[in-house]
């Protein structure tokens, strides 16, 4: 479990793919060692297992479902990937609840700056727009943002500075590609009263 707060990021090394799955390289200044191997680390928002660690190069498998549901699909070497560590009891939660499974693939279809903050607007699958709620949080490559408008084609945030460049969200281009998780909370609340009916 995370709460989508970025502190780290890592560089894709090495991705070796076959039929039905693949495992990449990254490399971070995350602090781990051989003790964190099956550690679970959240990269933009894709809950991995560290399988290998070694010179600062972590290892992590990806399955077929995992590449299916998440941008990962189209990773390549030099990316650079969102990191955070899973959290730890006691924890303060600054973000909100992110269990790093991947609802949709979304577009980034405008950024705009303005003043000093800037404006992001989404596009995602028709099948999650129902899902989306304005002030609700969401998570967009691992990092916990707020829905501050819904769309007809997807929803905006405004990104503070601080988090524009901690993050890999300066990387952003018109047609990015980003993953997406809608609110954990969200989903169990809409679950439940779907089955009242």
């Amino acid at each position: 479990m995370f709460n989508g707060i970025i502190y780290n990021q890592g560089v894709v090394t090495k991705i070796l793919k076959r039929n039905k799955g693949s495992n990449i390289f990254v490399k971070s200044d995350l602090k781990l060692n051989n003790k964190s191997i099956g550690l679970s680390i959240a990269c933009d928002g894709v809950c991995l297992t560290l399988i290998s660690y070694k010179s600062k190069i972590m290892e992590f498998y990806l399955s077929k479902e995992t590449i299916v549901r998440s941008k990962f699909k189209f990773l390549k070497i030099k990316d650079i990937l969102n990191l955070e560590l899973p959290l730890k009891y006691g924890t303060k939660i600054s973000g909100h609840i992110c269990q790093g499974h991947i609802d949709a693939v979304g577009k980034v279809f405008s950024i705009k700056k303005i003043d000093k903050s800037y404006l992001f607007c989404f596009e995602v699958p028709k099948q999650i727009r129902k899902d989306l709620i304005e002030k609700a949080s969401i998570s967009v490559n691992g990092i916990s943002l707020t829905i501050s408008k819904v769309t007809k084609s997807g929803f905006q945030v405004w990104v503070i500075p601080h988090t524009y460049k901690e993050t890999n969200l300066y990387l952003l281009n018109k047609k990015s590609l980003i993953n997406i998780e809608i609110d954990i909370l969200s989903k169990y609340v809409k679950n439940y009263f779907n089955e009242k009916r």
